[in-house]
Formats: C-alpha cells, structure tokens, sequence
C-alpha cells in the first residue's frame, strides 16, 4: 500500500479485511474480580483465558503499546492494568512482539476492543491472552484502581474467574496474601534465555565490535538496535560466568532490562563488578542501571508504585534537556542526585547523569574514571518515544573512543 507520504510499504497477509472482531472462542463468558492484598475488590467480567492468577499489581500509563507492554519480559509476575481505557483497538501482530511471548501475570483494562481495525492486525488481542494462559478483567474502573495504587502503593493481588469466581471471598484473599511479594525476588532465571545466540552487525553499518549482553530479560527491539550501531551482539544467558565471558574476549558489555529485585541478583552484580574492573566498556538499562548500582557499591530500594508507561519526564543533567522516556521499574538505586560521588566499590568518581521530574528518582549513572554509564529507562522504546535513541549513539562512541585509546598506547609503547 501507499501512505499518505508517498511511501510504499508491505502489510502483512492478514489484514482488518480478514480480522474484524475477536472470535467467540476467544472471549469468555462470566464474571471476574481483582482482589488485592488490603482486602479492595472489584468486579467485572472476564478477559482473556479464565482461571486464576496471582502477581503484584501495578499501572502502567502508554496510551500505545500494550502489545509491545504484555511482550516485555521486565513485566514479569505482575498483574498490569492499563490507564487507557480502550484496549486492543489496533489487534495483535507478530512484527511488534518484543519477545517470545506475554509476560504478564494478569491483565486489567476497562474496555476491550469489540473490533480490530488496523492494516497490520494478524489477530485480536484476545486470541492472543488466551493462547498464552493469560486471565485478565475487563470492565473495572481503572482510574479508581489506579488512583488505589497510587496513594496505598503496588502490592499483590489477585484476578479470579471461571471456576475460581465461586471461591468465597475469604479464600481469594487468602490466596492473594499467601504468595511471596516482589521485594527480594529473582526473576531472571524466568525470562533469561536459555542458551548463547550471535545477532551480527547490520549490513552497511561500519562494524564497531563485539559486545557481550547478559539477558536478564531483554527485548528485541534492543538486540536489533545494538546490530544497527554496529555490533556484534552475543547474547548470553543470566548464568554466564565470568570465565565463559572472558573466553569471549566481547570489546563492550551490556546489561539488560529484566523483572525482580535487584538486591537478589548478586550473581549478577559480582559479576558486572569484576568486568568494570576488568576495563569492558559498559552500558545498563532499566535492570541494568541498578546492577550497575549495585556493582559500583550503592543501594537500591523498591518504589511505592513505580513508574510504567511511555510518558515519563526526565532531565539530562549534561544537557538540561527534557526527555519522555518509556519506563518500567519498581525499584531504584539510592544516590544523590546532585554532585560527584565516590563510588563504595572504589570505582572512582561516578555522578547521576538522569533524574525523574516526576519525583527526583535517579534516572541514569555516568562513572566518571572508568567506560560505564548506564539509565533506567528504554532507549530503545519500540512503542515510542524516541527521545533518549541517541544513547546508543553515544555508547557506540564510548567503545570506539576506548578502543582508539587502546591502539594509540600500543603504538606508543612500540
């Protein structure tokens, strides 16, 4: 087809001609609740697979995305409810995936679209909640829940439907209370995956090097990203030890987004620390940002509800520019805001490169003596928006800078 600018692009096969509405198999019948952990229940009806599903609730606040929301592994074991109110409009398709499958442990919205109108749809959202298990609720007041969450903070919860809807009260609650809460929880072993995979650098793009990334939940929008800049992208499991990464010999290291806390990750963190010291080039987001904490020696502590959506102001502090930033995180790294730092670890002097204007939570590490810095939002936001892109562009000038560095004090040497 031809867009309005001129441009010929291709749609997949299937398109709104041949998925208008989600099919009968794919909506249930009945009712549903959310009950959380304070004893607040809501009803509505059922979405999505039915049954019973448990996780820690939490809002996220995109007015586009949700498929690229319900895909990104960092959502894992949490039940997301959507601000917007009209979900699924535009239906499903393989190409915005950001992973394998919906992470999600549940999914509330207010209304689900009744009919899928988009040219690039290949199936309603619903076929796709229901082939992936997942038990969501429609038809609930999302700004009241929100607003819920927003003064009493995330906590767990529960959606039950189907059979589960005939629990009594009692018992739901009680199986909402009895699951294990998100603070001290590791996640990565869920999500990472499960062996090495080699993502070359795009075709026409002056090759920069190697770089190592250690998912910890990683989405594809990323691998694809650090390929267009020129890397050499080796992915690598959670579990991978130092030994298997310096046998490697990557010229740059990554560290993904991913679920969970971070303070239960310490696998993960001795690893980072023993890597800085080792003198790879190293960039973290979102989960990244805080191992990077973490590594260089300060704390991380979980945030009352967190910030999620695609709408999140935050100010480079090297620039005094505003960016909106796509967000998923429950915890944070605990640092001042506002002047040079010396890391605990003995990393030399590190600064906060990036703030939230929403609530003064740091945004971004910058270490000043040695090739690191990191951010804790989604440069690579699929969804949009495209402000904070230009990170990788700076990271890529990060490793060149360093390996020039290396030739010159080579040649000096000779």
């Amino acid at each position: 087809m031809t867009t309005n600018t001129g441009e010929e692009v291709s749609t997949p096969e299937s398109t709104t001609s041949g998925v208008t509405a989600p099919p009968a198999a794919a909506v249930p019948q009945g009712g549903a609740v959310l009950v959380l952990e304070d004893g607040s229940r809501y009803e509505g009806r059922a979405y999505g697979a039915t049954g019973r599903t448990l996780g820690e609730v939490v809002f996220s606040t995109g007015m586009t995305g949700y498929q690229e929301t319900l895909t990104d592994p960092s959502y894992a074991g949490q039940i997301v409810l959507m601000t917007a109110p009209h979900i699924g409009n535009t239906g499903a398709n393989d190409t915005d995936m950001e992973s394998r499958k919906i992470w999600v442990a549940g999914f509330v919205v207010r209304d689900p679209a009744r009919r899928v109108s988009n040219f690039r749809a290949q199936r309603s959202l619903d076929e796709d909640l229901v082939d992936d298990g997942v038990v969501g609720i429609s038809g609930v007041d999302t700004r009241a829940i929100t607003r819920h969450i927003r003064s009493a903070g995330a906590m767990r919860a529960g959606v039950f439907s189907g059979a589960d809807l005939a629990l009594t009260g009692d018992e739901q609650l009680a199986l909402v209370r009895e699951q294990t809460g998100m603070a001290g929880k590791n996640l990565s072993a869920e999500v990472t995956t499960p062996e090495r995979y080699d993502v070359p650098a795009a075709e026409g793009v002056e090759r920069v090097g190697s770089i190592a990334v250690l998912d910890l939940g990683i989405k594809r929008a990323t691998v694809r990203y650090l390929s267009e800049h020129g890397f050499d992208v080796i992915v690598l499991p959670a579990t991978t030890s130092i030994d298997e990464i310096r046998a490697i010999a990557p010229d740059a290291l990554f560290y993904s987004n991913g679920p969970g806390d971070p303070a239960a990750s310490e696998q993960q963190v001795v690893l980072l620390r023993e890597l800085l010291r080792d003198g790879f080039p190293y960039f973290g987001i979102c989960f990244g940002n805080q191992l990077l904490g973490r590594a260089l020696g300060f704390g991380t502590y979980k945030l009352p509800f967190g910030h999620r959506g695609i709408n999140q102001p935050v100010l480079d502090k090297r620039t005094g520019r505003v960016e909106i930033t796509a967000q998923n995180h429950g915890f944070a790294v605990d640092a001042p805001i506002e002047g040079e730092l010396d890391a605990p670890e003995g990393f030399g002097r590190v600064q906060v490169s990036h703030y939230s204007l929403n609530d003064q939570v740091v945004e971004g590490l910058e270490c000043l003596d040695i090739p690191a810095f990191s951010v804790q939002y989604h440069p690579e936001a699929a969804a949009g928006p495209h402000d904070a892109f230009y990170l990788f562009d700076r990271f890529r000038q990060l490793v060149t800078d360093r390996a020039s560095a290396g030739s010159a004090s080579a040649e000096g040497a000779n």
